[in-house]
């Protein structure tokens, strides 16, 4: 379907009608030659002189060009077929800590002892991408926050940015509570009922410019669900490290995370394997998600090249008229009535004629 996207362009239309009537006349300068033997002139030439076209028959060229120039500012498109956009009822930003210690191999895994972010790789990177109809979107944290996918329906990409995180790219230490803030500054943008926040972490704030229960209350006013993950292996279980006794989870600020999931109306769960990890992606999936109301967008073709191009082009034939008035073109359009007849022959025969009857 045709469509022009800003058709109030065309309010301009007697723009330059007006300017010829409320703008006083240019004054060029020169005397005007007044021909009193034009029908003796039409004689010689044996042909009819086109000079005394009708006014609008003269500015018709420049009329056409104002058309053009209008039409391809008026951006015309070609509207394809209403196609749905998937939605749901949830954009959800992941949060996942990558400071140092989550580069401990205390996790189980198919039978192999992995680290706690490849731990996160394997079962959130799945759990993202089957968030059919969601908005997601991913956050790495240590020292500092940052977005590394803003949300997106590609869910895919996300988890590819997802596995190529490492340790220690956002610096060593834990800043939660600039996580938070990072993650409101993008949710807020969303409607109020469908902003949730997954929070994974292994240790305690100890960084960064926000406290975390200071950004959960904030969170808490803009309606900002949060869920947090706490992981770690217990010091009952078996250690990558071959130490028996050590906590693995010794940093790990449990009550934090409780307090934070409490203020904002979220949970907190504990993944201390792979195993509950992966019922934890199980538990978030059965969150019910609001309705948003469905949208289409049509793909849209620009059409304003194609007036934009006739209008140059005529432009250019218009200034070619001016600088070499004998061109064929002009010859060709001059006979079909288009144009007037302006060439050096009619001056030359002028000039013969003024020298006979001097004589």
């Amino acid at each position: 379907m045709f469509d022009l996207a800003w058709p109030w362009i065309f309010i301009f239309l007697p723009l330059p009608w007006l300017m010829r009537i409320l703008l006083p006349v240019a004054d060029s300068g020169e005397p005007v030659l007044k021909v009193g033997f034009l029908d003796e002139l039409e004689g010689l030439a044996g042909r009819r002189a086109r000079i005394n076209l009708p006014a609008w028959r003269q500015q018709l060229p420049y009329i056409l060009l104002w058309l053009l120039l209008l039409c391809a500012a008026a951006r015309p498109q070609w509207l394809g077929a209403p196609l749905p956009i998937a939605a749901s009822g949830r954009d959800l930003l992941v949060a996942v800590d990558v400071s140092g210690s989550m580069d401990y191999p205390d996790m189980q895994w198919q039978g192999e002892d992995v680290s706690r972010l490849t731990l996160v790789k394997n079962l959130l990177g799945d759990f993202l991408e089957n968030r059919t109809g969601d908005r997601v979107g991913l956050i790495l944290f240590g020292s500092r926050a940052y977005l590394q996918a803003p949300l997106t329906f590609d869910r895919r990409t996300v988890h590819t940015w997802l596995d190529d995180a490492q340790v220690g790219i956002a610096g060593k230490n834990t800043a939660i509570g600039d996580a938070i803030g990072l993650a409101l500054k993008r949710l807020r943008q969303r409607p109020t009922q469908s902003r949730v926040l997954v929070l994974v972490t292994d240790g305690a704030n100890n960084a960064g410019e926000i406290h975390p229960l200071t950004a959960a209350r904030l969170a808490a006013l803009e309606h900002v669900r949060i869920y947090t993950i706490g992981i770690g292996a217990d010091p009952d279980q078996e250690s990558a490290i071959g130490l028996p006794g050590v906590n693995p989870s010794l940093d790990l600020d449990e009550p934090t995370l409780k307090q934070i999931a409490s203020l904002t109306n979220g949970s907190y769960f504990r993944a201390r394997d792979g195993a509950e990890l992966q019922r934890i992606g199980a538990s978030l999936d059965l969150l019910e998600p609001v309705a948003q109301q469905p949208t289409e967008a049509r793909p849209a073709q620009a059409l304003y090249s194609w007036p934009l191009a006739a209008a140059l082009l005529l432009s250019m034939l218009l200034i070619l008229r001016e600088h070499w008035p004998d061109n064929p073109l002009h010859r060709l359009l001059a006979k079909r009535r288009f144009l007037p007849v302006a060439t050096p022959h009619w001056r030359a025969r002028l000039d013969r004629l003024r020298l006979r009857r001097h004589k």
